[in-house]
């Protein structure tokens, strides 16, 4: 039973981070191969599980350092069974590798968390297909079926909650919710947006998540924008609206590039992290309901430090306001 599965700390309001882009990371800047972009592949052997902890050691200890929550999510985007077969897993050698990866959260989570900097562990769910395009499109009912091999195995483990991140059409996001629901963990589902700010099923955000609530009966706990630039999908937020009311984090790419720019991409976009931070801020700014923040592709510390100081400072501001 997750620590926090039954109160999550970051639905109170408070600041907290995620990790910055995981699988760039560990390709570009440290040079390890992942094969699929499966970062749950490395922990087959020594090295590749010790880079993966010091990762989440590096961002572990921002949160510690500065006294703020911390949303730890497993290297398992790619642990589902269609990536797992191209890589030769049985089902059982898949179950263990989700498993160690929450167990490695546990250990990091042991080592860094304090009462003023809570640290959530979150099983992560990536899309059956490709993250930035529609190429296996699911029914509500194959996608809950497909997703609950994963959702079962978090249930046993010490995960908070399962985060559906990288949603590129809708039916495949509610599946990840019915699966949550089967095995009664909380779910946050995070989608994904091209340059005009709509998935890329083309539906709009908007559409989307009503879509999802209306069906569910509002069973996500909120919703996340992940692996575009807010720059993508700013304008189709709407402040002070129900339905982007709902949306509670951002996990922003360091790169302006659409998706299809990206995929072709041979070297790594990091982007500016200090604008970066600076349109956090903004997005901070317009929908004060935002506390989840941290990065996806290109992104890494630097970024997500900035991105903290930032919204600190968007904090203080909106806090003094208040007083007066």
């Amino acid at each position: 039973m997750g620590k926090y599965r039954t109160r999550l700390p970051q639905t109170d309001g408070q600041l907290f981070l995620t990790d910055g882009g995981l699988e760039t990371t560990l390709i570009f800047d440290d040079g390890i191969e992942l094969p699929d972009f499966a970062a749950f592949d490395l922990f087959r052997e020594g090295k590749g599980t010790r880079a993966l902890h010091e990762y989440y050691r590096r961002y572990a200890s921002i949160a510690r350092d500065n006294a703020v929550g911390l949303i730890l999510e497993s290297a398992t985007w790619r642990a589902s069974s269609d990536w797992a077969l191209r890589l030769g897993y049985t089902a059982r050698g898949l179950a263990d590798a989700n498993r160690a990866s929450i167990q490695m959260l546990e250990r990091v989570r042991d080592e860094f968390e304090s009462e003023r900097a809570p640290m959530v562990i979150s099983g992560c769910i990536g899309p059956r297909g490709d993250g930035y395009s529609v190429s296996t499109k699911m029914t509500v009912s194959e996608a809950s079926r497909y997703h609950a091999i994963q959702a079962n195995t978090f249930q046993a483990t010490e995960a908070d909650l399962i985060t559906g991140i990288t949603m590129t059409h809708v039916e495949e996001a509610i599946g990840v919710v019915r699966a949550a629901q089967a095995v009664c963990m909380p779910v946050v589902i995070s989608f994904t947006t091209e340059i005009d700010g709509r998935l890329p099923s083309g539906q709009a955000l908007r559409d989307a998540i009503e879509q999802v609530d209306s069906v569910t009966d509002s069973a996500p706990v909120y919703y996340m924008v992940n692996c575009a630039h807010p720059t993508h999908f700013e304008d189709a937020l709407d402040p002070g609206s129900a339905w982007t009311g709902r949306i509670r984090g951002i996990r922003a790419n360091a790169s302006t590039k659409s998706h299809a720019a990206l995929d072709e991409a041979t070297e790594l976009d990091s982007g500016d992290p200090l604008a970066l931070g600076e349109q956090y801020r903004v997005l901070l700014e317009r929908h004060n309901q935002l506390n989840v923040v941290g990065g996806c592709c290109g992104t890494d510390y630097r970024h997500v430090e900035a991105i903290y100081r930032a919204c600190t400072a968007e904090a203080d501001l909106l806090r003094c306001a208040n007083l007066r």
